[in-house]
């Protein structure tokens, strides 16, 4: 694999980022854009797949990674939802051109939620992958117990064990009030592109029934959503993946229209 580009922030920070560019006909069809989850990167399987797709359907695709993960500066702890949203939103800004589609899995959906929010031109379609919203608050603080509690509350630094990968989850303060200041399951979302779901029904991280919340709060009338039993957070596997493309797939063709 190519060395990945990447773009410098106002701050300094350098985003790093594969784009994958189309021409004539095909510069028309709507772009893509993967925004992956929480310590993820722009290599994991399923960003992978979607680049792989493009690739054979001449469609133009750009994957990245925040602030503080894979390939891009900075540290993870000093991360926070904002700047990872504002990460996607420089993207579509410096990267990616015309309408786009955004693919967000797990925090990547809490992201894309927040930059279809600011970027309301240029999204014209949301898929998401277990989508996270909000799971700072809901999932994260309302489950630590009262000891972690105060320990963050004191300004600490909360080691969370992670299934996932041999070090802990990072859990600063500021992810948890930054969190708190990018809310969007307590009111009305006011998006109203075309919006496809993809969540297991076996998700131990993200509960499938949490996407329900997620589609009463959704404005858009062009909302489905595909519930696999027995699936789990990651859905990389290949039968759901095979899913993802088919549902990423379907609405670029409805949107190139």
């Amino acid at each position: 694999m190519s060395e990945p580009l990447q773009f410098t922030c106002p701050d300094g920070e350098t985003i790093a980022y594969y784009a994958r560019s189309v021409h004539g006909a095909s510069a028309k069809k709507m772009g893509v854009v993967w925004l992956g989850g929480l310590k993820s990167d722009m290599t994991g399987t399923k960003a992978v797949a979607l680049d792989d797709w493009a690739a054979r359907n001449d469609r133009a695709f750009v994957r990245f990674d925040y602030f503080g993960h894979g390939q891009s500066s900075g540290d993870f702890v000093d991360g926070t939802i904002s700047r990872w949203a504002q990460d996607a939103q420089t993207v579509l800004d410096q990267v990616a051109t015309g309408p786009q589609i955004l693919v967000g899995s797990s925090m990547g959906g809490w992201a894309a939620i927040l930059t279809a929010l600011a970027r309301p031109d240029q999204v014209k379609g949301l898929v998401f992958v277990a989508p996270a919203p909000d799971f700072t608050e809901d999932l994260m603080w309302e489950n630590f117990s009262p000891e972690t509690k105060a320990l963050i509350d004191r300004g600490e630094v909360y080691e969370q064990p992670s299934m996932y990968d041999d070090n802990p989850y990072l859990i600063s303060p500021q992810l948890i009030q930054d969190g708190r200041r990018n809310l969007v399951l307590r009111n009305d979302i006011q998006i109203h592109c075309p919006v496809r779901i993809l969540h297991g029904m076996s998700d131990a991280d993200v509960p499938w029934d949490r996407s329900l919340t997620l589609i009463d709060a959704l404005q858009s009338d062009d909302v489905t959503a595909t519930f696999v039993k027995g699936a789990d957070h990651r859905m990389s596997d290949d039968p759901n993946i095979a899913r993802l493309l088919d549902l990423v797939a379907d609405l670029c063709a409805q949107l190139d229209e």
